[in-house]
This record gives C-alpha cells, sequence and structure tokens, in this order.
C-alpha cells in the first residue's frame, strides 16, 4: 500500500535543490517537502518558514515520516539518521562515507526501531547496483563485484587516455564541471570508492567490513612515465574496487588503479560513468552501466528510494541474515607495476618473485607478486612516496 510522505530534507545543495524541482513535478508520487535543514540564513527562492537550521527540529517534527539526508559532513550526517530513525522515522542517504563508517549500527537501529533506511544513491550514482544485489543476486551463486566506482577519477582518466591530456589538466577540467571538489583527494585517492565498495559488500557477501582494514590507494601519484608505460603495453589505466568470494567463506576485497585491457567490460568505461561486472557460478559475467557523478544521476536514485519508501520497502540485508557469514580476510598475493625513482622507496617493498623490471635515468619499475598484508602495512604512507602502483593481474593465494 502506497503511503503519504512528508519530507524532511537535511541539505539543499545541486542534488537537495534538484530533487525538490523533480517532486513538483511528479504527481504519481504521493510526496512533498515540508521543511528543509540548512546551516545558515540566506536568500533563496523559497519562503522563509520552509527553512530550518538545526537536524534536532527536523527529527522531532512529528508531521515528517521521511527524512531525507543530502549533506557532506559525514559526522552530522549520522548524528541526524540516527536520530531519525529512533523517533521511528523512515531515512534515505546519500552519503557513502556516514553509511560505511557506521554501517553495523545502522542495521541496527532499523531492526530495533522497524524502520527503513535506503542508500541507493551512496553508491555508483544512477546504477541500482544495491537493489539489485538485495533482490536479483539474493542467493550464494554470486562470486565477485567488481568495478569503477568514481565517476570523478574515471573522467580524469577517459581525458589522460582519450584525449592525451595531462593529470594536472585533466583535473582542473573535472572541478570546473564539478566533477571533482576543490580538495580533489576523496576522489582520487581512492576513499569514496572505497566507501562504495565496503557498501556493496553488505549486499553482495553479508558482512559488514571497516572501511580503514580495507587496502585503497587512489590516482594521485600518477605521472607520464606510467602513462606512457600503460599505452606501450595497450592498457588504460583504470581506478577499480573488488570484493571476491574465495574458499571457505572468505572474501578479499580493495580499491587499487589497475592496468586493463582492451578485452574486459570496464576497458571501454569512460568520462563520469561507472560500470559494474557481477560475476556468478549460473550466469557467468553481468554488466551495470551507467553515471556515476552528478546531481542528476544521484537525484534520481534518491527519487528511486523515496519511492520505495512509500511502498514500505526495506532492505532485508538477505546475505546477513539468511547465509553464512563471510569472514574478510587480509592475506594473498597480488601481482603489481611499481613505479619508483629512490631506493628508499623501493625498500618498503618485498616482492615476492619479480617478473619484469626496468631501471632508467629519471624512474624505475619492477612488476612482481607481493603480499597483500604487507601493501595494508604500509597504505597509509603509500601517498607520501614518490611511486606509482597498478594492479596487473591478481593472484590470490589462500
Amino acid at each position: 500500500m502506497k503511503k503519504k510522505l512528508k519530507i524532511g530534507l537535511v541539505g539543499f545543495g545541486v542534488v537537495g535543490q534538484g530533487l525538490y524541482d523533480v517532486l513538483q513535478k511528479s504527481p504519481a508520487l504521493d510526496a512533498e517537502i515540508v521543511k528543509i535543514c540548512v546551516k545558515n540564513k540566506r536568500q533563496r527562492a523559497l519562503p522563509e518558514s520552509m527553512f530550518c537550521y538545526s537536524g534536532e527540529e527536523l527529527v522531532k517534527d512529528e508531521n515528517i515520516n521521511l527524512v531525507v539526508e543530502l549533506i557532506s559532513d559525514a559526522d552530522a550526517a549520522f548524528h541526524i539518521v540516527a536520530a531519525a530513525l529512533r523517533n521511528g522515522k523512515d531515512v534515505v542517504s546519500a552519503n557513502k562515507k556516514m553509511i560505511a563508517e557506521n554501517l553495523a549500527e545502522l542495521i541496527k537501529l532499523q531492526e530495533e526501531y522497524g524502520v527503513s533506511l535506503l542508500y541507493e544513491a551512496s553508491a555508483c550514482g544512477s546504477i541500482p547496483v544495491i537493489r539489485n544485489l538485495e533482490e536479483y543476486y539474493d542467493n550464494d551463486l554470486l562470486l565477485s563485484v567488481t568495478g569503477i566506482l568514481n565517476g570523478s577519477s574515471n573522467y580524469i582518466l577517459s581525458k589522460i587516455f582519450e584525449e592525451n591530456k595531462g593529470y594536472a589538466e585533466s583535473l582542473k577540467e573535472a572541478q570546473e564541471l564539478g566533477f571533482a571538489e576543490a580538495d580533489p583527494s576523496f576522489d582520487v585517492d581512492g576513499f569514496d570508492s572505497l566507501f562504495k565498495l565496503v557498501i556493496l559488500t553488505a549486499h553482495s557477501f553479508g558482512t559488514v567490513v571497516n572501511p580503514e582494514e580495507v587496502l585503497h590507494y587512489g590516482i594521485s601519484n600518477i605521472s607520464d612515465f606510467d602513462i606512457r608505460f600503460a599505452r606501450e603495453k595497450g592498457y588504460k589505466i583504470k581506478l577499480v574496487g573488488q570484493v571476491e568470494k574465495l574458499e571457505e567463506n572468505k572474501i578479499s576485497l580493495f580499491v587499487l588503479p589497475r592496468l586493463v585491457k582492451k578485452d574486459k567490460y570496464i576497458y571501454n568505461v569512460e568520462d563520469e560513468f561507472n560500470g559494474v561486472v557481477i560475476k556468478g557460478l549460473a550466469y557467468d559475467k553481468q554488466f551495470m552501466f551507467g553515471k556515476g557523478a552528478g546531481g542528476y544521476p544521484t537525484g534520481s536514485a534518491v527519487l528511486s528510494d523515496i519511492t520505495a519508501i512509500g511502498h514500505d520497502y526495506k532492505y532485508e540485508y538477505k546475505k546477513k541474515n539468511f547465509y553464512k557469514e563471510f569472514l574478510y580476510v587480509q592475506s594473498g598475493e597480488i601481482e603489481i607495476y611499481l613505479r619508483y625513482r629512490k631506493d628508499e622507496d623501493l625498500a618498503h617493498f618485498n616482492f615476492i618473485s619479480i617478473s619484469e623490471e626496468y631501471t632508467g635515468p629519471e624512474y624505475n619499475y619492477k612488476i612482481g607478486l607481493i603480499s597483500i598484508k604487507e601493501l595494508l602495512a604500509i597504505k597509509d604512507h603509500l601517498r607520501e612516496m614518490d611511486i606509482f602502483i597498478a594492479v596487473t593481474r591478481k593472484t590470490l593465494n589462500y
């Protein structure tokens, strides 16, 4: 039974304003925004009576039965979302950092208070990957989820490999178009992809993983040497997140740049688009593709969640509740390309074996197997070194 939705909106930026406009043009959806929580008073197109300046005021408003959270501050977002759930209100959120860092608590609150928290917009923009993992791939046949999860970094890499632009120029263009922030580290250093991967892992294998325990590294250290190397070998470089089922109910996940060949689905995913490959025992590989950055793609996912709330939809967390729990492990080996300049940086990497190496006047590189645990031990220092890492092929041994 569809219910009338009285929405309290938290945040009135690009996505929030877009959502407000869309709702005015959607008569089939029985929903209206009755109050908007913002940080500061200023002149806006809507009446002053529509706005409040405290999340607590919005959460305690008995006229509101759905809170839609669209702010960037993860701590503030969690405070508001948790309070809304405790007050018996359903919630829609797009804050992937807040959700990934607090997922166990958020799942518990939904169960305890009998409410629904939906967050399709937090992962992969317009691609309905969470709902599909919940509903269509709700069995034990799933083997892996791999993909380009960040539209901003993918836009930058597309300009580099498709239009021969440099990293700095491509980053500036992404910022001018609104795909990257003034401080782009959240996107280009892999944090955004990491949080999305943690969320997808919960709906793929039922395992809630602490983001701080996952190996992730981005593209901010990429050099012209790395780009030239990839081109000469027939690769593109993509920032890829992956979670994979292993033997004995274990899973592995990481976010790393990857040297991608033409025969891979994600090779042709360009610009701000995301691409997700879902692999299973009976259906082999299935590919989902769509825009992963920008106000409208995110807004469309938010609107979809609002519609689902109107029909009393909840995530059942089927893999967590109805299947044997998978254990996230940090062991195993991957083959990487390591470009470096200084021997003191190289000393941090204990390769198990080397398959290719080069020494040059400016840069050097090695390709070889290395332990994931070794990389995890130094993951917080990788961006400080004059290096670049990319996965060449994956060889996980357990």
